[in-house]
């Protein structure tokens, strides 16, 4: 040390001394490094980590109200058909909703947030944006109960938009469809034809839609062919509906 001071000449010396020491100084050091760096990679993947489950959120969040504006679209674009059914009513209508359906097997009734206090009577008429839904069954002061057009004791009078041909069309307690009763086979009826409210006995004003036919069945034992419909209204899946005061019962 002490010559190493005095002497410039020993610089020499002391760098060939510190070649051998090279190995002994990085197998020192190099834990540090290594603790240092897994300190970082820790660090790094838990941020990753974090990060990733704050963009799942963000993402989630994102998608269920993406989801709610296309509920909400679709509603206003409902509720547009529904104004635009309104205006070819014939007579005073009022707009409901439906707050519960009925749960019980081969049972389709309906209830509303209508009732005597807005002049809702038993037997009234119920449509929706594209067709009839059914009818006022009950009454109460604040609500009313609607059996559907496709439930089993359902009755209602139609004739072929094509041809005038009446008939009368019930529910199927199986299929959630609707059924012509007792119609010839030799009866002029085809698939895809419409079927229509004749307003005969008094329930449904006249002319609105009521299904479309999609199945044609002429078994040889019977005189009557099986015709079924597919009901216009959306039955399964209409929230807001059109109570009406049409002319005949006003």
């Amino acid at each position: 040390m002490i010559v190493d001071r005095r002497m410039e000449s020993f610089v020499s010396v002391r760098s060939a001394l510190s070649l051998p020491l090279a190995p002994f100084q990085y197998m020192i050091s190099w834990p540090v490094h290594f603790i240092d760096n897994l300190k970082s990679i820790l660090s790094t993947h838990d941020n990753l980590i974090k990060e990733n489950l704050k963009l799942k959120a963000d993402q989630l969040l994102l998608h269920s109200q993406l989801q709610r504006l296309i509920a909400i679209e679709s509603e206003n674009n409902y509720l547009k058909a529904l104004l635009q059914s309104s205006r070819q009513v014939k007579g005073k209508i009022l707009i409901g909703e439906l707050l519960s359906v009925d749960s019980e097997p081969f049972v389709n009734q309906v209830i509303l947030n209508k009732g005597t206090r807005d002049n809702v009577y038993v037997g009234q008429p119920v449509l929706d944006a594209t067709g009839v839904m059914g009818q006022v069954i009950q009454v109460g002061p604040l609500t009313s109960r609607v059996l559907l057009i496709n439930d089993p004791h359902s009755g209602i009078a139609v004739q072929n938009a094509r041809n005038g041909i009446r008939s009368i069309a019930t529910g199927d307690s199986y299929s959630g469809k609707m059924r012509l009763m007792y119609v010839p086979k030799t009866a002029d009826i085809k698939l895809n034809d419409v079927f229509i409210t004749s307003g005969l006995g008094g329930h449904y004003p006249e002319g609105y839609p009521v299904g479309t036919v999609i199945s044609i069945t002429k078994e040889p034992t019977s005189q009557f062919a099986a015709i079924y419909l597919q009901p216009s209204a959306r039955l399964d899946s209409s929230r807001q509906i059109l109570l009406v005061w049409y002319p005949r019962n006003a």
